[in-house]
């Protein structure tokens, strides 16, 4: 067995490259595909398709030629599709994955190859979670010509098992699954499948890691999972499902809407809209078809749009998308995926709005906590949160609301994630106010906190929250 590694993912393909003798009716799911990563242990990974009306499909793991695990299923009739769920199996590979039906003499065979287990995170949202690699804001340091050599170097040559005494297998997937608009005409309900791709998932090149701006691939999902790794030790793979200038209400379904009742008429203002704002095409889209993948966890970066749209509303449609994404990749999972599965999201970032204050963005902060202004919380259980107030980028040439500075949001995102994922012991938020003092005679707001702090005064860009002038005491 290669040593486990680091993994990625890019972008998915529609129709997965077969075997010559697959019949066009036999075929995987639009995200099934060579040098995927599955869900490791203690879940098992679901493997589904598409096929002939009642006939038999037996899925075979296998590795070094020999036969891991056998599963037999048949061809449901009303959907004409299949579906096993595999033995739990250890981080690691690669391994091979083949499904063959069987309808009377008729046979057809489908193979995958460099297939990794490991942990599955998606990543969604909008702008902030789209910007690429090239556009974050250390981007020119990792990216000289000398660097990237030296980059693409390590991650090809851990293929070698004596590289510098590693045996760290290190490939780079994921998935920016960015529908082109006219294909929105068909997610008026919620799709079984992906309609399209963009790239099917792959190893890392110049070209998937900063194709462009907004285009794949996320640097924050991509360094939170480049973190994650170096404390896992084995295959990460990271889907990323994102569209700029979105509101909540296009990732979330008709019933998580309808129960927080968000008027059924909606539209947002015409200079904030940039991407499908239409309730629901989202979900249906690109969340609703990969229901079926069995996940360890989601990260969430989104609520710009929302600032002047629903804002009242989102302490209510934030813990209802996170519910209802819940319920439904349990079930789609066939009970797999964790049914209060961790989700990580990101605190807006602060912007320059002009001489005029703006109230939104420190209401739609205090929602994106369900109104307790801390996660976890009652609402919002097995849930993390990044602070990102402190990264305003003013010279940002995507606007101040987009920082360029991914690595600290994601840094702080992945020990979040170790902390309420893994268990580890470790801080990852905070400091909490303990106590409140309201000094009115002097003016002043004196908080004491739970743990020392220590404020330092540097030039970047703090926005207020209040107009009371607050003194810190660093108390226990």
């Amino acid at each position: 067995m290669v040593a486990p590694g680091f993994v990625f993912g890019l972008v998915l393909p529609l129709l997965l490259r077969a075997d010559a003798s697959a019949d066009v009716g036999f075929r995987f799911a639009s995200y099934i595909d060579n040098y995927m990563v599955l869900q490791k242990e203690p879940a098992g990974a679901v493997i589904w398709g598409y096929g002939v009306s009642g006939a038999t499909v037996t899925v075979t793991l296998c590795q070094d030629q020999e036969t891991i695990m056998k599963k037999v299923t048949s061809v449901k009739a009303h959907s004409n599709s299949w579906m096993v769920v595999l033995d739990p199996v250890k981080p690691g590979g690669p391994y091979e994955v083949m499904a063959q039906q069987i309808l009377g003499r008729k046979n057809f065979t489908l193979r995958i190859h460099d297939v990794l287990f490991g942990d599955v995170w998606l990543c969604s949202g909008q702008s902030n979670m789209q910007m690429t690699v090239s556009q974050r804001l250390i981007a020119r340091r990792h990216w000289s010509s000398q660097s990237v050599q030296k980059l693409v170097w390590v991650e090809r040559s851990s293929f070698i098992p004596c590289f510098h005494g590693s045996n760290i297998r290190s490939l780079l997937l994921g998935a920016e699954l960015n529908f082109k608009r006219g294909d929105f005409l068909q997610a008026q309900q919620e799709l079984e499948d992906l309609a399209k791709v963009d790239l099917q998932w792959s190893k890392p090149t110049l070209e998937n890691l900063g194709h462009g701006n907004f285009t794949y691939m996320s640097a924050l999902c991509w360094l939170f999972g480049r973190y994650l790794h170096d404390t896992l030790r084995y295959p990460v793979g990271l889907i990323s499902s994102s569209w700029a200038g979105t509101p909540i209400e296009a990732w979330s379904s008709e019933r998580s809407l309808k129960a927080c009742g968000v008027p059924r008429q909606g539209f947002m203002p015409s200079d904030l809209e940039t991407g499908p704002s239409e309730y629901s095409v989202l979900w249906n889209a690109m969340i609703h078809p990969l229901r079926n993948m069995t996940l360890k966890g989601v990260i969430w970066y989104q609520g710009e749009a929302n600032v002047n749209f629903n804002r009242d509303l989102y302490n209510c449609t934030f813990p209802a998308l996170i519910e209802d994404w819940r319920q439904t990749f349990h079930d789609g999972s066939q009970g797999q995926t964790e049914r209060f599965f961790p989700f990580g999201f990101v605190q807006l970032s602060s912007y320059l709005s002009g001489a005029t204050p703006n109230d939104g963005l420190p209401e739609i902060r205090w929602h994106q906590t369900a109104d307790f202004g801390y996660v976890p919380n009652l609402r919002m259980p097995n849930t993390f949160m990044a602070v990102a107030m402190d990264l305003c980028d003013r010279n940002s040439p995507f606007g101040s609301t987009h920082p360029r500075d991914k690595q600290t949001v994601a840094y702080r995102l992945h020990l979040g994630a170790r902390a309420v994922a893994y268990g580890a012991k470790l801080t990852f938020q905070g400091p909490l106010p303990q106590k409140i003092e309201l000094l009115g005679d002097m003016g002043l707001l004196n908080l004491t906190y739970s743990q020392p702090i220590q404020v330092q005064r540097h030039n970047k860009i703090f926005e207020k929250e209040t107009r009371i002038t607050c003194r810190h005491s660093g108390r226990r």
